[in-house]
């Protein structure tokens, strides 16, 4: 198992998902077992259009894209802590070069499917998904298949995104009481990796960016983490996690995600007996 921080920006509209990351990957490290390896520095938010924020962030992407590729290539398994869910453009292509059999589930209150050409927020976050999928190009490559994509919790979805839904492009298992069972038909027994921004949460559970009522509660992201265990998991990267005053070491919030998502983080790193 390779732990890393991934401590630099990455489309952020403030500076808290830098501190929170920093937090989460200071748990995750204790809960596994082992250090952090971190790429990137923090730096203060720009805030800016899509383009100037990937440049922005592009050779620190590249060191994350390596970091991963070398991981895989050592016979590790990844996890990853992470600001915001546009460093999963670094980081997909090289779980799809690495692993073409696994499905990526991506948790997350957005779809993050849109491209340069359909984007009206001009966010780079909202471009996360769609890179990988090859729906645009990041210049960090792609080669996610579509049917190995899987969307778990969104509901704030702009209309392109949802004609890709619509169509069957994406598999897409939305909020609700039989989600856990929903999930494990559609993953049907394949080798996954997880990808979880925290605003997949209802809101307020953990502090986020964005707040999106209708979301998950802990125990429904410890009912499907527990069926995604039921797979090989082949990494996991946590992010969209920002942070407030706590006086608990780690936060109280990061202990709570960290319990919820217990099956996964035993199933990458399995407690000693």
């Amino acid at each position: 198992m390779a732990l890393t921080h991934f401590a630099g920006r990455a489309g952020d509209h403030n500076d808290l998902a830098m501190v929170g990351s920093r937090q989460l990957a200071a748990a995750l490290a204790e809960r596994l077992g082992t250090t952090a390896t971190v790429v990137g520095a923090p730096e203060p938010a720009l805030s800016v259009d899509w383009q100037e924020e990937l440049a922005a962030a592009m050779p620190t992407l590249r060191a994350m894209a390596a970091r991963l590729d070398d991981a895989f290539a050592a016979g590790a398994t990844p996890v990853a802590a992470s600001g915001r869910c546009a460093v999963a453009l670094a980081t997909l292509p090289v779980v799809a070069a690495h692993r073409p059999d696994a499905v990526v589930v991506w948790f997350d209150a957005h779809a993050d499917l849109n491209t340069p050409a359909d984007t009206t927020t001009g966010y780079l976050g909202g471009l996360a998904f769609s890179g990988p999928l090859g729906l645009w190009d990041s210049g960090l490559g792609a080669g996610l298949a579509p049917e190995n994509a899987v969307l778990v919790g969104a509901r704030d979805v702009d209309p392109p995104e949802r004609a890709l839904l619509d169509a069957g492009r994406v598999a897409w298992v939305p909020v609700g009481p039989a989600m856990a069972d929903e999930l494990r038909e559609v993953v049907a027994g394949r080798p996954v990796f997880v990808h979880l921004d925290c605003d997949v949460l209802d809101a307020g559970i953990v502090p986020t960016d964005y707040l999106v009522p209708g979301g998950m509660t802990l125990d429904d992201l410890h009912a499907t983490a527990a069926v995604l265990a039921e797979s090989e998991v082949v990494g996991m990267e946590l992010g969209e996690l920002e942070s407030l005053p706590d006086a608990g070491d780690p936060p109280a919030y990061v202990t709570r995600l960290l319990d919820a998502l217990a099956p996964l983080l035993d199933a990458v790193a399995p407690p000693s007996r």
